[in-house]
């Protein structure tokens, strides 16, 4: 399909898209009275009555020393596997509401411990204790630490019998600042214990086995075994992977990123040799107020992405702000360090192209712009970053003759000017440019 011809396409798709995003109400006020509803119900004074955990949380604040969760949807138990971030949740088409919805109604029963051992913090309570010296991670399988584990190794959700530090005192006036980074009740765990025997994949299995080897193995092995990355980077937070006595717990967030750059070098090795695509491809999607276009271009690996956020939305709240651009790239042989300007969000799009180019058995230079428009009122995670790149590639897609006529078709369509774009991108940097590109009027 012609450039032109597909962005005229996906212009109708999108404003169909819209007007039935529109006709929905989710009522966030109403979620949260009846979610007090429930936790009445559901919580004694020192116990979750009928737990069932689909995940887990490893914060991050006050490293190494962490608090560590059990999360559970109070009041609805028989749901529980849909309240765990996975790709299903682009399926449903879930809203950012929804997502408010689900990780609010996620009961974090939590307790302190050291990412190290799991006796050293003094904010555990009955840590496991062997002798005068504190049970490490890697030994972990009774109390505390190891419901979590089996909690985070199993494959379906897992009955667990939580006991609380006393009854929680929960806050349930919320104001913008909670709706736009929702998170769950809290409440301090005493105990924990297993209601059944979780069933856990052999390859989970093999990887806890095998002492020797390195997390970064293990994590491609599980991806290669099936496993999608939601399911290695909850195993990897709770330190069942990596060798013998360095496993650590690892905080949710930044799990999330190393097994997206993990498997992302793992793919780029995969295809490093493979022929190059053929001609320049533009391919879109949109979602949750993030529109995605990635451009494939004949040559060796080579990746950017460029973010556009725009004014009033989440990442730039003041709506006399100007567009805030954020930029990073890569060659043929990868990054060293940290991607600090764009964080997680660009292992999660990289992740997703490199899938599409594997599957493909090809390789391509990608140039993918995100732009966050004022839609996006509420962060629910990279995971729509990866969805969405993932789901570019679903049904058609526009064909130029050239790179820049490729990036020009799409500047017409973003909310900077193409000026502006090649100034920030190192890929549309070469670019002839003509006066017209400087011209800023968005």
């Amino acid at each position: 399909m012609r450039l032109d011809e597909f962005i005229e396409f996906e212009a109708n798709e999108r404003a169909e898209r819209r007007r039935l995003a529109s006709e929905k109400d989710y009522g966030i006020l109403d979620h949260l009275d009846s979610f007090e509803r429930r936790f009445e119900e559901h919580v004694s004074d020192d116990a979750v009555v009928g737990s069932v955990s689909p995940s887990i949380f490893v914060g991050r604040s006050n490293y190494p020393s962490v608090s560590t969760g059990l999360l559970s949807p109070v009041g609805r138990e028989e749901r529980a596997d849909s309240f765990e971030t996975s790709a299903a949740w682009y399926d449903e088409g879930v809203s950012i509401s929804d997502v408010f919805d689900r990780r609010t109604s996620l009961l974090n029963s939590a307790r302190g411990v050291d990412v190290r051992d799991v006796g050293a913090s003094a904010g555990a309570v009955g840590s496991a204790v062997v002798g005068d010296a504190a049970a490490s991670v890697h030994d972990a399988w009774d109390g505390w630490l190891g419901v979590q584990r089996e909690v985070a190794i199993a494959d379906r959700p897992v009955d667990v019998e939580i006991g609380l530090d006393g009854r929680p005192d929960l806050d349930f006036d919320v104001g913008t600042r909670d709706i736009k980074t929702p998170t769950g009740p809290r409440a301090a765990a005493r105990t924990a214990e297993l209601g059944e025997n979780p069933h856990v994949p052999r390859p989970v299995q093999k990887t806890l086995e095998d002492d020797d080897w390195r997390a970064e193995g293990a994590m491609t092995y599980l991806y290669r075994r099936g496993f999608d990355v939601y399911e290695i980077n909850t195993i990897l937070s709770a330190g069942a992977l990596g060798r013998g006595e360095d496993r650590r717990l690892v905080p949710t967030r930044w799990s999330i990123t190393a097994v997206d750059d993990t498997v992302g070098q793992f793919l780029r090795g995969s295809i490093r040799d493979n022929p190059t695509v053929d001609r320049i491809e533009v391919h879109r999607n949109e979602y949750l107020g993030n529109a995605f276009w990635v451009i494939l271009v004949p040559g060796r690996w080579e990746y950017e992405l460029v973010e556009m956020k725009s004014p009033g939305s989440i990442w730039n709240p003041d709506p006399e702000a100007g567009v805030y651009l954020a930029a990073a790239s890569e060659g043929r042989e990868g990054r060293t360090g940290y991607v600090e300007e764009t964080a997680g969000a660009y292992y999660a799009a990289r992740l997703g192209v490199l899938e599409h180019l594997d599957d493909r058995g090809r390789q391509a230079k990608a140039l993918v712009l995100r732009h966050v428009s004022d839609d996006y009122w509420g962060p629910v995670g990279v995971w729509q970053v990866r969805e969405a790149v993932r789901n570019a590639f679903e049904g058609e897609h526009g064909t130029a003759e050239t790179f820049g006529e490729a990036v020009r078709g799409v500047a017409g369509h973003l909310p900077i000017s193409l000026g502006r774009l090649r100034r920030k991108s190192a890929m549309a940097a070469g670019l002839q440019a003509n006066l017209g590109d400087f011209v800023d009027v968005r």
